[in-house]
């Protein structure tokens, strides 16, 4: 049975590290991600209730997005869910421009494919 989600997710690969008052810090890979929340793989142990500040490399050459606080919502073998909980709003702005990039580009392929008459 799937869980009901408010909010799209999508498949990303995006590197992402993850700190907290009460660990040194860890890395990952961003599997999913959507305006609420990502799904981390990462081989750190964390604990979920725990409070993470995680960045996100989701744009190459550009400073990674920081929330400031994400919510450790569940944890499984080497993944966890996060709620993502505070962060500035300009960091907010890049979330949801980089959320809106991902929808769009299953679209954009298509499109591109469709002009160029499909020449395979």
């Amino acid at each position: 049975m799937m869980e009901q989600r408010k909010n799209l997710r999508f498949q990303v690969q995006f590197r992402s590290s993850f700190s907290s008052i009460a660990m040194v810090g860890g890395e990952g890979s961003l599997v999913d991600l959507s305006i609420r929340g990502c799904r981390i793989e990462s081989p750190t142990d964390v604990q979920p209730g725990a409070s993470l500040e995680v960045r996100i490399a989701a744009v190459e050459h550009e400073p990674p997005i920081q929330i400031q606080q994400a919510l450790v919502r569940w944890s499984r073998g080497r993944q966890f869910g996060l709620e993502f909980e505070t962060m500035a709003p300009e960091e907010w702005a890049r979330l949801q421009h980089t959320v809106k990039q991902i929808e769009m580009e299953p679209y954009e392929r298509d499109k591109r494919a469709a002009e160029l008459g499909e020449s395979s």
